[in-house]
């Protein structure tokens, strides 16, 4: 079992914020993602910024793309991102499209998907997918549970390579202990805490903790 790697959601709806809170901690996390509101409201400017300052870093353009997909992963990846996100309901032929012209895609799955869709996108060479707990489900006082556990470890099973999200804590990861887990996204739980880079190093070492050799 590989130890899961740490991705901070910049989940701004200003570049200078977002660029305050990446240098904090985008030393200590493996992954930087140019969140979707971030993306709507300052552009792909975003994703050149982040790989000025992090040119080794692994950056994710989380697009929810749900069409034109050859076209939002073309200028993307041009901007500098390595993977993209795309909505889950999204065709399949979008999905190739977009995979076409990034290194990566990383299906996010959101509301009634079914496990017979996921194994079409394996069929499409697709292998990532983001298990959300989504922020409006957070608020409405859902938390994470056996179901999200046993729908997460399907999804290892199948081949995916799954990153998790919505609501993660350093308190939170201990759930996810025997599970294979790729990456552990979270925004507020480490930008929200007074020390940011003290709250990543935390992540980073209970995952070690939990997953270390």
């Amino acid at each position: 079992m590989s130890l899961p790697k740490l991705q901070i959601a910049c989940d701004h709806s200003e570049l200078s914020s977002a660029l305050a809170d990446v240098k904090h901690v985008g030393d200590v996390v493996d992954i930087i993602e140019a969140g979707t509101i971030l993306l709507l409201q300052e552009g792909e400017k975003v994703l050149r910024y982040f790989r000025a300052l992090y040119p080794d870093k692994k950056i994710v353009a989380d697009t929810k793309c749900a069409d034109a997909g050859g076209t939002v992963a073309k200028n993307c990846a041009d901007a500098g991102a390595d993977y993209m996100t795309v909505i889950c309901a999204a065709t399949i032929p979008t999905m190739k499209a977009a995979a076409k012209e990034i290194k990566e895609i990383q299906v996010e799955l959101y509301g009634d998907w079914t496990f017979d869709q996921a194994q079409q996108w394996l069929d499409a060479g697709i292998s990532q997918v983001i298990y959300h707990q989504s922020r409006d489900a957070l608020l409405a006082g859902e938390t994470w549970g056996t179901k999200d556990l046993e729908k997460v470890k399907k999804l290892v099973e199948m081949g995916f390579r799954v990153s998790v999200t919505g609501g993660l804590s350093v308190d939170t990861l201990k759930l996810f202990a025997g599970i294979d887990v790729d990456t552990f996204i979270t925004g507020r739980g480490i930008t929200a805490e007074n020390d940011p880079k003290q709250a990543a190093k935390a992540f980073q070492a209970e995952i070690r903790r939990i997953w270390g050799n």
